[in-house]
């Protein structure tokens, strides 16, 4: 891990291809809080491909269109979230109308760094 950041909604650990975020309980995901992702790309892979995943341990809302916007972050080149709740299961084949690029789900976090950085390899 390269270094880890903590904010008001969520914790974010940033590695060499990824990024790993964790939302707190309750939080509403809008796309005020999701601009600070664009300010992490520019920070921390500026000019590199790197891939978001998101480890949904808590409960948590998501307002889809913030992914129309993460779509535009040229080198965000795959999303995945994990989670083994049903209800975020069928939420993924819901958010990922919403977003152009690789996205899936994943039931561990093990599997979607591997997929991640398969993604990037490529």
């Amino acid at each position: 891990m390269r270094t880890s950041l903590k904010y008001d909604f969520c914790e974010i650990e940033i590695y060499d291809n990824y990024l790993v975020s964790v939302m707190f309980e309750g939080i509403n995901l809008t796309p005020d809080k999701n601009a600070i992702l664009l300010n992490i790309a520019t920070k921390y892979f500026k000019n590199t491909n790197f891939g978001y995943i998101t480890n949904r341990l808590q409960s948590y809302s998501v307002d889809p269109s913030i992914y129309i916007e993460t779509s535009k972050i040229e080198n965000l080149v795959s999303f995945a979230i994990v989670s083994s709740k049903k209800i975020n299961i069928s939420n993924t084949e819901i958010e990922k109308l919403f977003y152009k690029k690789p996205f899936k789900h994943f039931t561990s976090l093990k599997d979607a760094i591997e997929w991640t950085n398969n993604i990037i390899l490529k």
